[in-house]
């Protein structure tokens, strides 16, 4: 038995929850994922999987076991590709999580070129504005948007995205127009509420030398900004976005820009990963090519000297 290759095996059942997908995705037999299993778990002499005739079930020595595995495998991945010939030519497995606006407007339309410069890096790409644990969920990095809550984890500051204030026509024909920020917070009017984000908290804004601070109320609060960019348009409140979600919209008449002379502090955009671990080459050319896209679209700005 090669236990390297029963280990992969292993964790990609765990990973699809079947043995029939995981022998398609590894292009092996299913018989040939059975006994390589079976053989892991004679040789550890403990059950790994629990499987019934609908599904497979990862054991409690199963769960420790894998956490180990993958990150065995990561090891031996990084040691291949750190050698001369495969470091020109960084490949691998590489698991990214992202906030779903920036993946359908910057980073998908931008693959192709990534792929074309690094052909053997396999991308599985977690499009979600939900909060991940890096280390449960074997993520090798996130992008995320404001200052990141976890202090343990190495981040790096790829961009720092500009705010406007935005609402839709319909919205602003039945609320009417607001004429100075503060109205947000003490009259009719509403915003769109976005959970587990910077989006989500009270936003300062300034001009001429006057600074406040905007919480609004809202009736519809989301943790996914494309449902966050619809609710908007549909007229269910004001929103704060980053420009790039609003060329489109307000190219199309949908949102109309509020409060055009007041600056909101921009949303700075974070890489972050996993602490104590060895950046591998594919890590470190994602990484790169991250702070080079975003620096076409939201570059960084210098801190203000006092």
């Amino acid at each position: 038995m090669d236990r390297f290759e029963a280990m992969r095996v292993f964790a990609r059942v765990v990973e699809t929850g079947s043995f029939t997908r995981a022998a398609e995705t590894l292009q092996l037999s299913r018989t040939s994922v059975t006994q390589l299993v079976q053989q892991l778990e004679a040789r550890l002499r403990v059950r790994l999987l629990n499987r019934t005739t609908r599904k497979v079930n990862v054991t409690a020595d199963g769960a420790a076991f894998y956490v180990r595995v993958i990150r065995l495998l990561a090891d031996l991945d990084d040691a291949e590709t750190s050698l001369s010939g495969a470091a020109t030519e960084p490949r691998g497995r590489l698991r990214v999580d992202v906030p779903s606006p920036l993946a359908r407007l910057i980073l998908i339309p931008a693959l192709g070129g990534f792929h074309a410069r690094y052909p053997e890096i396999q991308l599985d790409l977690g499009v979600s504005d939900r909060m991940v644990d890096i280390i449960d969920e074997r993520v090798d990095c996130v992008v995320r948007g404001g200052e990141l809550t976890d202090q343990s984890l190495m981040a790096r500051r790829v961009g720092d995205l500009p705010l406007g204030v935005y609402a839709s026509p319909s919205y602003l024909a039945r609320a009417g127009v607001p004429a100075h920020p503060r109205e947000l917070d003490n009259s009719h009017h509403r915003i769109v509420g976005f959970l587990n984000s910077r989006l989500g908290e009270p936003v300062a804004m300034q001009r001429h030398g006057e600074r406040l601070t905007v919480q609004g109320r809202y009736v519809l609060s989301t943790d996914d900004g494309n449902s966050y960019l619809a609710a908007g348009i549909a007229g269910l409140g004001i929103l704060w976005l980053p420009d790039y979600m609003a060329k489109e919209p307000l190219a199309s008449g949908e949102l109309v820009a509020l409060f055009e002379a007041w600056r909101l502090d921009p949303l700075p955009l974070y890489l972050a990963y996993p602490p104590n671990r060895h950046v591998s080459a594919k890590l470190r050319v994602f990484i790169d090519w991250i702070v080079e896209l975003m620096a076409q679209y939201a570059p960084l700005i210098p801190p203000v000297r006092a």
